[in-house]
């Protein structure tokens, strides 16, 4: 399997909003000199305080805040929400620009972690050791899979990582190899044809899983987008990989929702004194759904009581506004990145 690095960002997001709470991954972009300061240390030393025995670090929480002042056995560190990449990130920059060992351990630790925590069929839990609960299965689901392989991608591929020994950055590349393949075995199929992904799947023999109980199993229209993009980047993709992204593209227009548009409503008995709703707009620019049917392709919604609705309005409130079940995320990717990836594809041919 061919290996390669992610194409920029588009302007559009691609997943939906996420409880990912802003730390050390706005700190990756300072001049190096920032790096050898006394606020980078400081900054520093509070994101080490909070690596776990384990060597990850724990979701919802700026690390780079405050130092932490608990017992590190009761941290619970995990993939999900941007935690673990982000510090390792931030500390191989401090490793880079300091040369100081102490970063240097924290972040093979928490390497050594990531290369332990994939399961033989190449896929990642939420968390490592896996729970019981549905936290075990593979993860797509707020880009938590995507953001490990793109570390392990540049663990073994970029100079500021090249302070890791060529022993654990090959093994970063293999572990990376083996993701892609996870994700291509994944992809669904419905009558023959590959579509796209659920946003959990199975850590065995990789059938699609719900997440929390309103999270069902489903085609996704969001983690999807990422997982192509990662796909896409990709040097000389083979042709499995060229289908596969192919296969999505095809099913993200099958599964385009035009002539409505999300809107806000004054409601005084809904969270926050409004309600979503959705309305015809013959105008409005296409959205897609959060989840599909796998069966029929049609938008499906829950509540956490888990039974499944046709309609967002036939969902309370709570999760009806409390949850990204519409978004444009695949807009970019169908208007602009796929083109030029398949223009670039051919014109290597």
């Amino acid at each position: 399997m061919n290996r390669g690095m992610l194409t920029g960002i588009a302007a559009l997001v691609i997943l939906p909003p996420a409880n990912v709470v802003a730390g050390p991954e706005k700190y990756l972009n300072k001049a190096a000199d920032w790096y050898r300061g006394k606020e980078a240390a400081r900054i520093a030393a509070n994101v080490l305080s909070y690596q776990s025995p384990e060597g990850s670090w724990p979701k919802n929480i700026d690390t780079t805040a405050a130092p932490y002042t608990g017992e590190p056995p009761k941290l619970r560190g995990t993939f999900d929400n941007g935690a673990t990449t982000g510090e390792l990130r931030f500390l191989a920059r401090m490793r880079q620009a300091t040369g100081d060992e102490r970063y240097e351990r924290a972040v093979v630790r928490g390497l050594d972690h990531i290369l332990k925590a994939q399961y033989p069929t190449g896929g990642w839990p939420q968390y490592y050791p896996p729970p019981k609960t549905y936290h075990r299965h593979i993860t797509f689901n707020d880009h938590a899979m995507v953001r490990v392989m793109e570390l392990l991608r540049d663990v073994g591929r970029e100079d500021r990582f090249a302070f890791v020994d060529a022993d654990r950055r090959k093994f970063a590349r293999a572990t990376f190899d083996r993701g892609v393949q996870c994700i291509l075995t994944c992809q669904i199929k419905v009558d023959g044809k590959l579509t796209a992904w659920c946003a959990q799947h199975d850590e065995v023999d990789y059938t699609p899983r719900p997440g929390r109980t309103y999270e069902l199993v489903s085609l996704s229209g969001a983690e999807s987008v990422g997982i192509v993009r990662l796909l896409m980047s990709l040097d000389e993709p083979s042709p499995e990989v060229v289908r596969a992204v192919e296969g999505a593209v095809a099913w993200f227009e099958s599964a385009k929702l035009e002539g409505i548009r999300v809107v806000l409503e004054p409601d005084a008995s809904a969270p926050r004194g409004r309600n979503k709703v959705v309305v015809k707009d013959a105008k409005a620019p296409p959205l897609w759904a959060r989840f599909y049917e796998i069966e029929t392709n049609k938008p499906i919604f829950a509540d956490r009581d888990g039974v499944k609705k046709y309609a967002r309005a036939d969902i309370g409130s709570e999760r009806r506004n409390g949850y990204a079940w519409y978004g444009n995320w695949p807009q970019a990717l169908l208007e602009t990145e796929y083109p030029m990836w398949k223009k670039k594809r051919l014109g290597n041919k």
